[in-house]
């Protein structure tokens, strides 16, 4: 039913300190971002290392979603979301188990989602999506379009890069030593 956590969204009153706090202090890349005016909050993807992301939401005027969340706080971790290859797949195994969830939405092919609130997930709101990842992550955290992998020279050896089937790349630093026993390995298993 789930492939792996693609990211936790964290819900912040100040939008550009935070954004300021994690590219600049942490890192982070940006990605996707949208606001929407009908829930008045502005979302922005972003990603850390190879493999992982997560979420800013900020409210964007009075009456967001958000503002109950925020009141008596500056920010905090809002939800997690787990990444599904099928979405209705997903929700009749929740109707089966009699998991109750609510906010399911089906925007085409680039993004379904459903929530499962934290009283029915042990503290924690879940949300659950069906998307390709990499359609949210910057371009320069992500594989160019048709490659899985490339190998560029480094000081003493080569690094690695593969694309990782949940979006994004990972790097993996080889030795000469290493390369050359990956080479053999590859060999012997065609």
């Amino acid at each position: 039913m789930i492939s792996r956590i693609d990211h936790v969204a964290l819900a912040v009153r100040d939008y550009e300190k935070a954004l300021q706090f994690f590219t600049t202090l942490l890192g982070a890349v940006p990605g996707a971002c949208a606001d929407d005016p009908n829930m008045k909050y502005l979302w922005q993807i972003t990603s850390i290392g190879d493999l992982s992301r997560f979420e800013l939401l900020t409210p964007t005027g009075g009456g967001s979603f958000l503002d109950g969340f925020l009141k008596d706080r500056e920010g905090g971790i809002h939800h997690v979301t787990m990444q599904t290859p099928d979405i209705r797949a997903a929700k009749k195994t929740l109707e089966e188990n009699r998991i109750p969830y609510f906010g399911f939405k089906d925007y085409g092919p680039i993004w379904k989602e459903l929530f499962i609130h934290p009283r029915d997930a042990f503290g924690v709101l879940i949300q659950i999506a069906e998307f390709t990842a990499d359609d949210w992550l910057s371009p320069q955290v992500r594989m160019q379009q048709g490659r899985k992998w490339s190998v560029e020279r480094s000081g003493s050896g080569v690094t690695l890069t593969v694309a990782h089937p949940g979006g994004g790349k990972a790097r993996i630093e080889l030795s000469r030593d290493e390369a050359a026993g990956l080479m053999n390995d590859l060999k012997d298993a065609l």
